[in-house]
């Protein structure tokens, strides 16, 4: 099993744990197994949600802790990048009227490119390995939306 899934396993059992806590009930069927399914009768608690449930708050939490490390990551390779191709740190605020226009807006075109980019296949993963895990179908979304 995909280091992936068995994350997302991990984040939906800790977040019905929680939402259960808080709501003064027991979590959905239980803990999953190591494919995804509870362990009383071998199949799936999750149900199609509108929204605020454990799965949907689940479902939301994975996609957004996954873009927000791909953005962390993404920043970091991509200030090598710059390090490597311009021999200077990238600006620490290209608002800043030092910095010359050129240098603010490549930085701001670089960073801003290749973070979405991998903010973007996080989340698409995200929804991949939720799917596969949950046998619901990935809500298609905005990062905004999470």
């Amino acid at each position: 099993m995909a280091k992936t899934d068995q994350l997302a396993i991990k984040t939906v059992n800790k977040v019905e744990e929680i939402a259960s806590k808080a709501n003064g009930k027991s979590p959905g069927a239980g803990p999953r197994d190591a494919h995804g399914k509870n362990g009383k009768n071998g199949k799936n608690s999750f149900k199609p949600d509108a929204g605020g449930k454990p799965e949907s708050i689940a479902r939301k939490l994975y996609a957004s802790v996954a873009a927000i490390a791909a953005g962390i990551v993404a920043r970091k390779v991509v200030e090598k990048i710059w390090v490597k191709v311009t021999g200077k740190t990238p600006p620490d605020d290209p608002h800043k009227l030092e910095v010359p226009w050129a240098e603010a807006v490549g930085w701001s075109v670089a960073s801003g490119v290749f973070v979405g980019i991998a903010r973007l296949a996080a989340t698409r993963k995200a929804a991949g390995t939720w799917q596969r895990v949950s046998e619901q179908p990935p809500v298609t979304s905005s990062p905004r939306d999470l």
